[in-house]
């Protein structure tokens, strides 16, 4: 399993937190079966760091030297403000640029917006969200609620390309009030003909029968893909889920995804299936014959995992 895309969660000062330090939700309310996303409102405050790693990818973090790919997740709620502060220890200069929340022209994290990092500085760029709301001329404004993502819009071009082929990204969660938490999130990208810019295979998600399970999915580089997961659906919307017996949102468990989207949706866990290595992986022929492809792999509740047979991929001819 790779421990870079599976954030676990943890309880830090009264606060649900992330072992990839996402900020805001906690268990909230009387109902003892699910843990739902409180009111936002807050203001907070985090750094993060750009670097380099060994292997020559280049990685967030929010501490030095633990930098990965991708970089950890930001969660906030609705209402929430961050001011999040970078600290550039690449030789180039580098950037965050976020997608689906609120920021002055300043914090665009654009060379353009004068809003980039030189190598060895820091900035604050300010994020912010805001709850549904009606508009003085009466039009309905939405919430920010949504899977989003960051990246660098810097590296190597003045579209970041350079540091997107790297790494340089990470996903993004704004909760309103009442969405249901779950147990544990995982993120999945789908970069060029890479997942989590690894070639060949992508990482194995690790849970176990009836936990509820998130997924982050983004896109990046210059092909389409379609996301597919084997044994589990959800729902075509915001958060993935049916609000009732009446929502008319479509059941999916496959979805088209282009450069720069994102979307994310929650499973229990082996819920129609049960234990078993379930695959993920991009539907397009051809990528998932080159190694677009990754595993769930839902344990029994004794922890043991069903046997499987690993993955054959082709012999890569280029991407």
């Amino acid at each position: 399993m790779n421990r870079r895309s599976f954030h676990r969660r943890m309880l830090l000062g009264g606060t649900a937190v992330a072992t990839s330090l996402s900020l805001g939700p906690e268990s909230v309310g009387d109902d003892k079966r699910v843990r739902i996303a409180r009111a936002g409102g807050e203001v907070r405050r985090l750094r993060v760091y750009a670097e380099k790693l060994a292997d020559g990818r280049m990685g967030y973090g929010f501490a030095r030297g633990q930098a990965t790919v991708p970089g950890p997740l930001i969660e906030l709620n609705e209402g929430d403000t961050l001011h999040i502060e970078l600290v550039n220890t690449l030789d180039v200069a580098a950037s965050l640029h976020v997608h689906g929340l609120d920021y002055s022209i300043t914090n665009d994290g654009t060379r353009s917006s004068r809003s980039s990092v030189e190598p060895g500085g820091s900035r604050i760029y300010t994020w912010q969200t805001h709850t549904p709301r009606r508009r003085e001329d009466g039009t309905w404004r939405e919430g920010s609620a949504g899977y989003w993502h960051y990246h660098d819009h810097v590296v190597g071009t003045d579209h970041g390309t350079g540091g997107i082929r790297k790494g340089l990204y990470g996903p993004v969660i704004v909760r309103r009030v009442g969405d249901i938490l779950p147990d544990k999130t995982f993120t999945i990208v789908f970069n060029g003909m890479m997942i989590n810019q690894h070639e060949h295979e992508g990482p194995n998600l690790l849970a176990t029968v009836g936990e509820r399970v998130e997924f982050v999915m983004i896109t990046h580089g210059d092909m389409y893909h379609t996301f597919h997961l084997h044994g589990h659906r959800w729902a075509h919307n915001r958060t993935g889920l049916l609000t009732g017996p009446d929502d008319p949102s479509q059941i999916v468990d496959n979805r088209i995804v282009g450069p720069g989207d994102s979307f994310g949706f929650q499973v229990v866990a082996g819920e129609n299936g049960g234990p078993g290595a379930w695959m993920y992986h991009c539907h397009v022929q051809r990528h998932a014959d080159h190694g677009m492809v990754g595993f769930f792999i839902v344990k029994r509740a004794d922890g043991t995992i069903p046997k499987y047979e690993p993955h054959k991929h082709k012999a890569s001819s280029g991407r």
